[in-house]
């Protein structure tokens, strides 16, 4: 007996698959407008152009459909940095790529840090439980690894560097200082949104953890 997926069951599947890729971008939309406490399933439905039954019979609950926004927006960003191939680079040229990257997608994506907000907020208990989270986000870390031992080795970087501290170092200067803009631009007097002063903060970001990599 054949076991082929017959075309309905083929398109059943792909429409499925559109319904919960639709369903998740307009949640994200919402959540980032509105944080988890503030976002209404009603307005996602309106967002999506769904029924508001299609987003529980998918997603089950607000909190589950969160945690659906989080992994996919988690899914994103990794894939796009899989897309850089990291690994092809010499040691330094692949950090500053990673960091550029880092930079130029939280300003790209201003939705990915307010989802990030929301979720510290909710102390991340979303993705503590979330398996495919940390599926999503160990490669990162392993291709960083080998990026910094293949440095070690060459005599460009120097050793002893944990890959997971340098990334939260990368990620932490591009997040603290998009998601603090106003506050810090407020109290300085500078406008530190300029094009001029994002391509200083990217120079000084590079300097900085390619500086702290120096044998």
């Amino acid at each position: 007996m054949s076991t082929e997926p017959t075309p309905v069951t083929d398109e059943r599947l792909r429409d499925a698959d559109r319904s919960q890729a639709t369903i998740l971008a307009a949640a994200r939309d919402e959540f980032a407008e509105h944080g988890l406490g503030g976002a209404r399933v009603d307005r996602i439905a309106e967002r999506a152009g769904l029924n508001k039954r299609l987003i529980y019979y998918y997603f089950a609950d607000k909190e589950r459909l969160f945690q659906a926004v989080l992994e996919q927006a988690y899914r994103d960003i990794r894939a796009a940095e899989q897309a850089l191939h990291l690994l092809d680079l010499k040691p330094a040229d692949a950090v500053r790529r990673l960091v550029e990257f880092t930079w130029n997608y939280y300003l790209e994506h201003p939705e990915f840090l307010t989802l990030l907000n929301s979720a510290n907020l909710h102390r991340a208990r979303h993705l503590a439980d979330s398996q495919r989270a940390r599926e999503l986000n160990s490669p990162l870390i392993e291709t960083l690894a080998e990026i910094l031992e293949r440095g070690r080795r060459e005599g460009s970087f120097r050793g002893g560097v944990d890959p997971l501290q340098l990334y939260v170092s990368i990620a932490g200067m591009a997040y603290f200082y998009l998601s603090n803009n106003h506050t810090l631009s407020a109290v300085f007097g500078r406008d530190l949104m300029t094009p001029k002063a994002l391509q200083q903060r990217l120079s000084h970001m590079s300097d900085v953890i390619l500086g702290y990599l120096l044998p």
